[in-house]
C-alpha cells in the first residue's frame, strides 16, 4: 500500500491541464465492442480504472494499440466469449466497476453477458436493478447466483420498448442505451440522466451509425440499427478534476490557472464555487482562481444557511460533494453540505475533525460545516482514503494543513487522477509518493 507525505502551506503558482474524463472514458471504451470495425480514441486519462478496463478488453482478445500516451485504437473483431466464464475474468470485473458497462455492448452485439457483483469504492449501495430491469425490457432474460454473486444476462434478440427508468443513474442510462442502440425497433428512455459523459457517448454512438435523438434531456428516443462502424472520438476534460484544482487553490492560498477546462461543459460547478466565496474566473475555455486570503460563504436571500446539495445534471454532482465540503471548513461562515446519492460517502469526515475541522454529521448524508475562516488552520494528519473522492479532499486538506501529513491507501487516488503528486509538484506543491 503507497502513501503520499504531504508538506502543508505551501502555495502553488502556475498552470495545470486536465487529464480527461474518467467517467466519461469508461463508458466510450466499453463501446468499442459495439463494433468489428477500428475506433480511435484521443484524451484517455492514464489512470488506473481506465488502464485496468483497457486490459480487461485485451484480456478478451480485443485488439487494443497505444498511439500516444493518450490516444489509443480498438478493434473488437475476435472477441473471445469464452473468457467471461473464466474466474480471472470475473475477479478483475469484481474490482472495477466500471466493468458493469460492458453487459450492454456485449449483450446487444453477442447476446449474452457474464458480471459478477462489481467493487470499487466503499461510499454505499450501488444496486444494479436500474441496469439489469432496462435488459429485461428489451427482451433479456437475467439470472443471478447468490452464491458466486453472479449475473448472467441473455437474449436471442433485443426488442425496442419504452421504459421509465426508477432513477437517473449515469452508468445505468449508459448500459441501456448501449444495447438499444442495436435493438430491433424504437426504445425510449425517459427519465434517463444526461450528464456530458452520456451526451458525448450519444455522439460517438451516432457518428457509428447510431441514431439516437434527445441528447442532452431526459428523454432519449433510439431507432435500433443492424450495425455500427468506426470512428474517432475526443474524451472532453475531466469536470471532476478541474473542480479539484478550483478548491485547491483557494484552500491553499494559491493562483492557478487551470487550462482548457471545456467550460461549457461544467455546468452549475463554477457558480457552486462562487457560493462559497471562491473566485472562479473564465477566461476563454481556462479558468483563473486568484490567490485567496480569505473567502466567505454566501448566504440564501433571506440570510439563511446556505446548502449545498449534489442532483442528477444539470445539478451538482455527487463526485465533487467531498472537495466542496473540505473548502467549506477555511471559508467563513456555514454550509450544510447534503449528499443525496450515497450513504457513507461522508463517513470520511472525521478525520477533517481530527485536523481541527468543525463538522457536524447530521446523519449518513447531511454534514454542517463551520467555516474557521482565518482564525484557525488545519493541523496534519494520519489518514487513509477510503475512496477516489474522499482521498482527493483529504489531499487538498493535508495542502492547506500547518505541518506534514501523511496519506494511505493512494491507489484509490491514483484510480481516478494521473499522476497527481507530479502535476501538483510542477507547480510548487511538495508531495512525496512512498
Amino acid at each position: 500500500m503507497s502513501s503520499f507525505v504531504i508538506e502543508g502551506g505551501c502555495r502553488m503558482s502556475g498552470e495545470i491541464v486536465p487529464q480527461g474524463a474518467k467517467n466519461e472514458a469508461l463508458e466510450v471504451i466499453c463501446a468499442t465492442l459495439l463494433t468489428a470495425e477500428k475506433v480511435t480514441i484521443h484524451n484517455v486519462p492514464d489512470i488506473l480504472d481506465v488502464n485496468n478496463l483497457i486490459q480487461l478488453l485485451r484480456d478478451m482478445r480485443v485488439k487494443v494499440e497505444r498511439l500516444s500516451d493518450t490516444s489509443y485504437t480498438f478493434q473488437a473483431d475476435e472477441v473471445d466469449m469464452d473468457y467471461l466464464s473464466t474466474a480471472t475474468f470475473l475477479q478483475k470485473c469484481t474490482a472495477l466497476r466500471g466493468s458493469v458497462m460492458l453487459v450492454g455492448p456485449l449483450l446487444a452485439r453477442f447476446g449474452k453477458a457474464l458480471i459478477p457483483r462489481p467493487g470499487g469504492d466503499k461510499i454505499g449501495r450501488r444496486r444494479l436493478d436500474t441496469h439489469l430491469t432496462g435488459f429485461g425490457r428489451l427482451g433479456a432474460s437475467v439470472g443471478y447466483d447468490a452464491g458466486r454473486q453472479l449475473y448472467a444476462i441473455e437474449a436471442d434478440r433485443l426488442e425496442g420498448a419504452y421504459m421509465l427508468l426508477d432513477e437517473a443513474s449515469v452508468t445505468g442510462t449508459a448500459n441501456i442505451l448501449m444495447a438499444a442502440v442495436l435493438a430491433k425497433g424504437t426504445t425510449t428512455l425517459y427519465n434517463a440522466a444526461c450528464e456530458p459523459y452520456l451526451q458525448q457517448l450519444s455522439a460517438m454512438l451516432n457518428r457509428m451509425g447510431a441514431h439516437i435523438s434527445g441528447v442532452g434531456s431526459n428523454l432519449l428516443t433510439i431507432q435500433g440499427v443492424g450495425a455500427l462502424c468506426g470512428v474517432t472520438h475526443t474524451i472532453l476534460p475531466d469536470m471532476i478534476e478541474v473542480g479539484s484544482f478550483i478548491g485547491m487553490a483557494a484552500m491553499t492560498a494559491s493562483d492557478i490557472t487551470i487550462k482548457g477546462t471545456g467550460y461549457e461543459q461544467l455546468g452549475i460547478i463554477p457558480e457552486s464555487f462562487r457560493r462559497l466565496g471562491v473566485t472562479v474566473e473564465k477566461r476563454g475555455d481556462d479558468i483563473h482562481v486568484p490567490t485567496h486570503e480569505k473567502y466567505e460563504i454566501d448566504t440564501f436571500i433571506d440570510g439563511s444557511i446556505m446548502t449545498i446539495a449534489d442532483a442528477p445534471w444539470p445539478g451538482l454532482t455527487p463526485d465533487l460533494l467531498s472537495v466542496f465540503l473540505v473548502v467549506a471548513t477555511q471559508a467563513a461562515g456555514t454550509v450544510l453540505i447534503h449528499q443525496k446519492m450515497f450513504e457513507s460517502r461522508l463517513f470520511f469526515v472525521d478525520k477533517l475533525i481530527d485536523m481541527g475541522a468543525q463538522i457536524i454529521l447530521c446523519d449518513p448524508h447531511r454534514a454542517t460545516v463551520i467555516g474557521l475562516g482565518n482564525r484557525f488552520r488545519l493541523r496534519g494528519s494520519v489518514m487513509t482514503s477510503p475512496d477516489i473522492r474522499a482521498g482527493i479532499a483529504m489531499l487538498i486538506a493535508a495542502m492547506s494543513a500547518e505541518g506534514a501529513s501523511r496519506i494511505h491507501n493512494i491507489e484509490q487516488i491514483d484510480r481516478g487522477y494521473q499522476d497527481i503528486d507530479k502535476r501538483l509538484n510542477r507547480i510548487g506543491a511538495r508531495i512525496t509518493r512512498l
